[in-house]
């Protein structure tokens, strides 16, 4: 099932409330005074389920020019725009700003709504869909569907549904879940008894309860209480979804619309962005350096001024390098739309496309610089580096094998590598003859994967201390090298990921289950050990009552590797004191006869020859005896 975001645009007062009403059966409006004014000045949301059985979450963003904050933050995360415009009044301005906004923000999926059909005569509605094809032409909405709809009658609605269920089917992309979660914030509020709760569009990734994640660009780590889905809880969520999540640790004054939700470190904040900026040809502005703007990304708006990096201004239908120097700190990634807006008066002028979301300060004209933001814009060798390392998710790939594979020179993959992960978008393992590297969003994957099947190993065997190591790389990571993921466990440690048991992985804080199941067991193996003294007997004959036998041997390696015990035998075992006591006065004996024998130890410790005999082989695995030659003797090692 895809999760679609639909969004309405278009004139005050076009009908774009009544519209989603019609569809939905809900009304957006939430605040008194929308409802009393009968204008939207906030973004609402709702949803409604399509006939192909996709859930569609639906926008409703202002359409009043006072309100066009609103409304950029309203398409953040859109599939579908529908462009809402009145039969009895036409193409307006709003309409216009809305259409330069839309295509500013790189949004190509619209349906042309035409609302109020039930006011006009049929002559009067052709003229009204002539105008808006005329304007329309030339424009990315040029080849967009005409529906004419009465959200008041209901007349039309069932073609625009089948509309929609047609588009979002067939020309909507499922939104990358495999990449690092990012929520742009666009309300955040509080409620007794649950603390903060933040809502917006997951643009990419998923979430899960119980993750921390950070909020950017405030700096401080949040843990995911609960999650909510179009009203309903939920254990995860997903890119392409309107989400309210419930926050700890963070309180809702510290919080505004701008700030983004994602992973510790995924992101870091700035107060400088190198752009590719082009001025709306319908602007009347010509854009020139050092000029004052209101910049709208994502759910964020901040006053900024613009450096021009290789022009003297910017006119209609023109763009330029612009450097914008922020009055606020932001976070965002390279590849993020914008839309900035005249100081004063507010009218909307222009975008583009973030090339460096962490710059250094330019000065203008420098050809390195222009020709750096040319390749950005362009795609950089890195932009490939990365993705080929993303194309060996499951087995990292080296440096070598990437110059390889793009004919760089060896000391340029070096330099990309670095740059990739200052921007913490792939993590290097620097082995002995070569350095492994592997995309961020594969790591976490990865990361997830053996996560979760180490909490699942615990639940499914309590008495075992986590996964043993080889298991783990068997079915995790068998297309890598032993040393290799050697180094990731070790870097799992070190972050605290996981953490380390002789050979055996769990996770940080678990600990083997010791209830009555385990003292009955341990019990009945350590007196029966004890009391055998070095006549051994067979863990095999032991017998626990209804306890199951692969939970007794759970408890049995516990004993071993507390080292309450030790293995004489594959079935035999014995109190680990025992045999410290057999190797010192074997020891003592070696000091003064360079030779033992089976009957020797035998009558040492008064038991059989059947018991001896394991004794001397134990001795050997630990190095204090060897073979000579013969089978019963033995000489020190």
């Amino acid at each position: 099932m895809k999760n679609i975001i639909i969004g309405t645009a278009g004139h005050i007062d076009h009908g774009k409330t009544t519209l989603i009403k019609a569809l939905t059966g809900r009304n957006t409006d939430r605040w008194e005074e929308e409802q009393k004014r009968g204008i939207t000045i906030d973004l609402g949301f709702t949803w409604f389920d399509l006939p192909g059985g996709d859930r569609a979450g639906i926008i409703d963003v202002p359409g009043h020019e006072k309100f066009i904050n609103n409304m950029v933050a309203g398409v953040v995360g859109m599939d579908l725009v529908m462009l809402v415009i009145a039969a009895d009044e036409g193409v307006m301005p709003q309409t216009r700003e809305h259409m330069d906004i839309l295509k500013l923000l790189g949004i190509e999926k619209s349906i042309i709504v035409l609302n109020k059909c039930d006011l006009v005569d049929e002559e009067w509605l052709e003229l009204v869909e002539e105008e808006i094809r005329e304007e329309l032409a030339g424009t990315f909405l040029e080849q967009a569907p005409v529906v004419k709809v009465s959200a008041a009658t209901g007349q039309g609605l069932p073609a625009l549904i089948e509309t929609i269920e047609h588009m979002t089917r067939d020309e909507v992309v499922q939104k990358d879940v495999t990449t690092i979660p990012r929520l742009p914030i666009d309300r955040a509020f509080s409620l007794p008894g649950f603390g903060t709760i933040i809502t917006g569009t997951l643009l990419t990734g998923s979430i899960s309860r119980d993750d921390t994640l950070e909020m950017y660009p405030i700096g401080k780590n949040s843990k995911i209480r609960n999650i909510q889905v179009h009203g309903e809880d939920r254990e995860r969520c997903y890119a392409g979804q309107r989400v309210a999540i419930n926050l700890s640790n963070i309180k809702k004054r510290e919080i505004g619309r701008g700030c983004v939700l994602a992973p510790p470190d995924s992101m870091k904040n700035t107060d400088l962005l190198d752009v590719k900026l082009d001025v709306l040809e319908s602007s009347m502005r010509v854009l020139t350096n050092h000029t004052r703007l209101h910049f709208f990304t994502g759910t964020s708006e901040i006053l900024c001024r613009a450096v021009l990096l290789d022009k003297e201004e910017i006119g209609p239908g023109e763009s330029g390098y612009v450097q914008l120097r922020l009055e606020e700190e932001i976070a965002l990634r390279r590849g993020d739309k914008f839309v900035v807006r005249f100081y004063s008066p507010m009218e909307t002028i222009g975008g583009g496309v973030v090339l460096e979301p962490n710059p250094c300060i330019h000065k203008r004209f420098q050809e390195n610089v222009i020709r750096e933001l040319e390749q950005k814009e362009s795609g950089s060798s890195a932009d490939v580096i990365e993705l080929h390392v993303k194309s060996h998710g499951d087995t990292m790939i080296t440096q070598t094998e990437l110059a390889k594979l793009t004919a760089l020179a060896m000391d340029e993959v070096v330099r990309d590598v670095k740059e990739l992960e200052e921007q913490k978008l792939v993590k290097t393992f620097a082995m002995k003859k070569d350095t492994y590297v592997w995309h961020r969003d594969s790591e976490r994957q990865a990361r997830e994967r053996l996560l979760h099947a180490l909490e699942e190993y615990e639940k499914k065997y309590p008495y075992r201390y986590g996964m043993k190591k080889a298991e783990v790389q068997m079915t995790f990571f068998k297309k890598w090298k032993p040393n290799v993921f050697d180094r990731y466990v070790t870097v799992l440690e070190e972050e605290g990921v996981l953490r380390r048991v002789e050979e055996f992985l769990c996770t940080p804080d678990f600990q083997v289950r010791k209830d009555n199941v385990y003292d009955k067991v341990s019990s009945v193996i350590l007196k029966t050990v004890r009391e055998a003294g070095f006549d051994f007997v067979r863990y095999s004959d032991m017998e626990f009552g209804s306890v199951p036998r692969e939970v007794a041997d759970d408890i049995l390696n516990i004993l071993l590797e507390e080292k309450q015990i030790v293995r004489v035998t594959d079935d035999m075992c014995t109190l680990t004191e025992y045999m410290e006591q057999a190797k010192e006065k074997i020891s003592e004996k070696l000091n003064v006869n360079p030779v033992i024998t089976i009957a020797e130890v035998r009558d040492m410790f008064g038991t059989s020859r059947k018991s001896a005999k394991p004794i001397l082989e134990y001795m050997d695995s630990i190095k204090v005896t060897k073979k000579t030659g013969a089978e019963s003797e033995r000489v020190k090692y």
